[in-house]
Order: structure tokens, then C-alpha cells, then sequence
């Protein structure tokens, strides 16, 4: 692994701070630059390239500063702060972490003065594998699916969106606050952004009784959404997550589980 962060640690001047290590889409290592700790991530991801992008296009309002990015490489500022959203949520403090997630997405999606990256995907092939997978398997993905479609034909406030926004991606950066990592870099209507931190940090957390209901309640304040609206992404996305799952071999209950909460209170 030192051998693929070799060229970076040289020609951006960094020096070790912590073990290298594998993440699902590349390989970060912890580093100093001029005493100043960062994250250098190595990938050869198209979604992790465009994501880069994304981040520096941002400049660091609400995302972490891209202090260097070169082909595969990026370098970023490093979380230093002790505060966990997961565990804020797991702890009793689930509406105070929510708060922090839709207001850090409100800073991603708001305008900026340079033209947006030429790389971002737009939601409506973002979600192409949830079609033939609604067709074959029919149920909960044939409700993702029909949420998915009215939603994608009547957009509403499209913007830059992160694509992967919870808790696990907006990290506490001490005294510059609760800051993104690890966008999809996507385009499109804003609720999208609000559908996964509702399916996380974890299935029990997301399905605790009378959890999901708080939850709605919570985000459509903070992110000025219509609450059926919000539940209609959270339907779509869970069809859309599960679909992926499915495509990789894996069984998607977690995805499908809250998918049916939605679709019920979606009903009622």
C-alpha cells in the first residue's frame, strides 16, 4: 500500500500520521502537511473522481477543503473533532444529529458563483436499475418505483447534490463544525439528499418504534420539506439501495424493511 501513496507523500510534501487503510471504493492514509493534519485518498472510482470534483467545487462551505487533487489523488483536511453523529443518534440525541445533516446539506445545496462540475449525474439514470428490477421482483420495488417516477418527473428545487449525505459522511471538523465527505456528485431535485439519513446510522436505529415518524417530522422541519414528499424519496431511494444490494448478491431487508415503514405511513 505505501507504494501507492508514495508519489503523493513526495510531491505534496506530507509526512505519516497513522496506518493506511482500505475504505470500499479506495485507500486513505493519515497524513501531516506542514504540521497541519489531512486525509490522503488514493482511488481509481469514476464516483470517487467525480467526487473529488464535487468537493473542491465546494471550496470548503460546508465540506471538508480539498488542500490538493491530481488524477486519482485527493487530499483533505482531516476530522479532528471528537463528536460522532452516529452515536449521537444511538445515544438519545437522534433529532439533534438530524438537525446537523439537513443543515449540512442546505449549506451543499446552496448556490455558488462558479459554474457547477460538468461531471455530476442527474438523479433520472442515477436511478436506472431500480426500473427492471421493479418489473422483475414487483412489491416494494413496484412502489419504490412508482414513487421514483412521479418524483423524478415534477422536480422541485434542483441543485448539486451530495448523494450520500448521513451520518457516517459529515464528520465533526472542531472549530469549522459538522463538515461532508464522500459525495456521489449528483444533480437534481434537493429531497433526494434527505432520504438516507433516514435509513441510518443503522436498521435498528431507523425502525426503533415511533422513529421513523419523529424523524419525518424532524428533517421536514429543519429541511423545509413537505412530509409525504420526504416520505416519497425515502420509498424511492430504499427501492433504489435495494435494487443495488440485490444486484450485488446480497439480501436488501434493510433497505426494503424501511422501505415498507415509508410505504405505510405513506397510506395511511
Amino acid at each position: 500500500m505505501n507504494d501507492l501513496f508514495a508519489p503523493w507523500l513526495e510531491a505534496w510534501k506530507l509526512t505519516l500520521d497513522g496506518e493506511g487503510f482500505a475504505s470500499l471504493a479506495g485507500h486513505l492514509l493519515p497524513v501531516r502537511q506542514a504540521g497541519a493534519p489531512a486525509m490522503l485518498k488514493v482511488s481509481h472510482a469514476p464516483e470517487e473522481i467525480r467526487g473529488g470534483a464535487l468537493m473542491a467545487w465546494w471550496a470548503g462551505e460546508g465540506a471538508a477543503r480539498v488542500l490538493a487533487r491530481e488524477g486519482d489523488a485527493l487530499l483533505l483536511e482531516r476530522a479532528m473533532g471528537a463528536g460522532s453523529l452516529a452515536e449521537m443518534a444511538r445515544t438519545g440525541r437522534d433529532d439533534e444529529a438530524c438537525g446537523i445533516l439537513c443543515a449540512a446539506g442546505r449549506a451543499l445545496h446552496a448556490p455558488r458563483p462558479n459554474p457547477r462540475p460538468d461531471t455530476l449525474v442527474p438523479l433520472e439514470p442515477w436511478f436506472r436499475q431500480l426500473w427492471p428490477t421493479a418489473e422483475a421482483q414487483g412489491g416494494l420495488f413496484a412502489k419504490s418505483a412508482t414513487a421514483a417516477r412521479a418524483l423524478l418527473d415534477a422536480p422541485r428545487e434542483v441543485s448539486v447534490l451530495h448523494g450520500d449525505l448521513h451520518h457516517g459522511n459529515v464528520l465533526d471538523f472542531g472549530p469549522r463544525g459538522w463538515l461532508a465527505i464522500d459525495p456521489k456528485g449528483l444533480w437534481g431535485d434537493r429531497g433526494y439528499d434527505h432520504a438516507n439519513l433516514l435509513c441510518n446510522p443503522d436498521v435498528e436505529t431507523a425502525t426503533a418504534p415511533g422513529a421513523l415518524a419523529r424523524r419525518v417530522a424532524v428533517v421536514s422541519r429543519a429541511a423545509d420539506i413537505e412530509p409525504r414528499r420526504l416520505l416519497s424519496w425515502l420509498l424511492a431511494y430504499c427501492g433504489l439501495s435495494a435494487s443495488w444490494t440485490l444486484g450485488d448478491g446480497d439480501d436488501p431487508w434493510r433497505a426494503l424493511a424501511i422501505g415498507e415503514m415509508a410505504a405505510a405511513q405513506l397510506e395511511d
